[in-house]
């Protein structure tokens, strides 16, 4: 998906607005999908990552798209802010203070390697945000956690232990997807 200009700053400005509206009600702002451009109500995936001083203060998304784009936004915009569990809830001196991310995904593709050399071999530094699944437990980066973690075989020993597994744990059964995001903010 492609969005121009005004399309990215309606959904920055549904972002903070959602969070202003959870600040004063305690929920995310209802969304009308008929106040927004045919792109923005069409199914997406998204993640909101908030930052404050330059550190992470919230991030919350979807993997799959399970609702429209606007809505997918504003709904996670409000978890980001309130219910990201590593974080308190975002207060209104806070707010302000918030600078705001959006990353809306592609489609998930399975990638298919013959081992792990195999797999950091088709890996795609700063352009793939990546699924990992194995046994029940499930990580996954976007792809702007290439900034901090540039080394494939490190980006993946991090995903490996956001997961729930050893950093250096392997094995055939793990499965692995790829996605690219448009992130703005």
């Amino acid at each position: 998906m492609s969005l121009n200009d005004v399309e990215r700053g309606c959904l920055l400005t549904l972002a903070r607005a959602s969070i202003a509206h959870g600040l004063a009600h305690g929920r995310p702002l209802p969304v009308n999908l008929a106040d927004y451009p045919a792109k923005l109500t069409g199914p997406a995936a998204t993640f909101v990552t908030l930052e404050l001083a330059g550190q992470l203060r919230g991030c919350i998304g979807r993997l799959e798209a399970a609702r429209p784009l606007a809505e997918d936004v504003a709904e996670n915009a409000y978890a980001a802010a309130f219910r990201d569990s590593r974080f308190p809830p975002v207060t209104a001196a806070e707010s302000a203070r918030l600078s705001l991310h959006i990353s809306v995904l592609s489609p998930s593709e399975p990638l298919y390697f013959a081992s792990e050399t195999d797999l950091l071999g088709q890996l795609r530094p700063g352009i793939d945000g990546l699924i990992l699944s194995e046994g029940g437990r499930r990580g996954t980066f976007l792809p702007s956690v290439w900034e901090d973690l540039p080394d494939p075989a490190e980006f993946l020993r991090h995903l490996k232990r956001k997961a729930g597994l050893p950093a250096d744990y392997w094995s055939s059964t793990v499965k692995i997807q790829r996605y690219s995001t448009e992130m703005f903010g």
